[in-house]
């Protein structure tokens, strides 16, 4: 690639986000959606068709079998280090508690399932893409779960020094997401016990036996991402840009500048001192986990827990227009380094 496919490569695959945050706007600004219409298709992405996705998501990997656990670990122990540093950053540089949770989780939370896994395909090939899948069937549960805890921690009635854990593990086990990726799992697993045929497939699976329940499921799932997209548009204030710009540019920094220096940094010290072998296919994959802006499910989440939703949207929207940029520069400083 030259530097102009790079950066063409970077802009195709973010620009559709913006475009379709773009048309909410425009349509809630000839007042096509009306508030009442977007709390309720928001409430809908949320509860119904973000869970669908994750589902879908889990349920086609096949590769499981194949798993690096070096990866994988090394994947979650940098995301837990970025976890560290939002909380840190947060409690004691942000005032305003209802958006010191959305802060925190734009320091590890990226839209890995959306725009991730299609960036690790076009920079690291079918490999990058096998990576990639695997890595978010362990990432995007963890990401879901620690938003849980991040947007409930300055929430809790009970004032920020008496959190009730048993509280915060409630919110786990009943968010829709970690219900989506949970029955994705158990699903997997049956499948995984399942006898097989000649060829190694399983004689039972939803995708070949019950093909309109897999339709229909596959069709909510691809509505996901757009709907939300749309709707979030609606939502989107541009006068609230000068009272957020701090907290604006302290979310968008983390996660598309400080988050991908410090994980490929991670991953290229790792590899340098032998702790772990990794393959161009790997940096692709860790550019795409480290490297996405925030997901658009932190937005919806932030709403729907009585965080600051509006400054997790705009987040949102700054981190999605700045990673064209972020992700050229990463692609290109790898590939002068010949490690992509």
């Amino acid at each position: 690639m030259n530097f102009f496919d790079i950066f063409l490569f970077a802009f195709n695959g973010v620009t559709p986000i913006v475009l379709l945050i773009l048309l909410g706007f425009i349509l809630k600004k000839i007042a096509l959606f009306n508030d009442s219409f977007l709390q309720t298709a928001n409430k809908f992405v949320f509860n119904c068709c973000l869970p669908v996705l994750l589902f879908y998501n889990v349920y086609n990997i096949t590769a499981l079998g194949e798993i690096s656990w070096s990866t994988v670990f090394f994947a979650l122990g940098t995301i837990f280090v970025f976890f560290l540093l939002g909380f840190v950053f947060s409690k004691f540089f942000i005032k305003d508690r209802i958006q010191k949770g959305v802060i925190w989780q734009a320091f590890y939370r990226s839209n890995f399932a959306i725009i991730g896994i299609p960036l690790a395909e076009s920079l690291g090939g079918s490999e990058g893409v096998a990576i990639a899948s695997i890595l978010s069937a362990f990432s995007i549960p963890v990401f879901n779960a620690l938003a849980v805890v991040s947007l409930s921690v300055y929430t809790s009635s009970d004032g920020e020094n008496k959190v009730s854990v048993k509280k915060i593990f409630l919110n786990i086990a009943k968010n829709p997401l970690s219900i989506g990726v949970l029955t994705g799992f158990v699903v997997l697993g049956i499948r995984s016990f399942m006898p097989v045929d000649g060829a190694g497939v399983p004689v039972f699976t939803i995708k070949n036996n019950l093909p309109f329940l897999f339709d229909a499921i596959e069709k909510v799932a691809r509505i996901a991402s757009p709907l939300a997209l749309v709707v979030l548009g609606g939502k989107f204030r541009f006068d609230a840009i000068k009272s957020l710009r701090n907290q604006i540019f302290a979310g968008t920094s983390a996660r598309i500048v400080l988050a991908p220096f410090i994980g490929i940094l991670f991953a290229i010290i790792c590899e340098k001192t032998g702790i772990i072998e990794f393959q161009p296919s790997h940096y692709a994959s860790f550019i795409a986990l480290f490297g996405s802006p925030v997901a658009v499910s932190s937005v919806i989440m932030a709403s729907q827990m009585k965080n600051d939703g509006q400054l997790a949207n705009q987040i949102l929207v700054w981190s999605s227009i700045g990673s064209v940029f972020t992700v050229f520069f990463a692609v290109l400083i790898l590939k002068s380094m010949n490690i992509l």
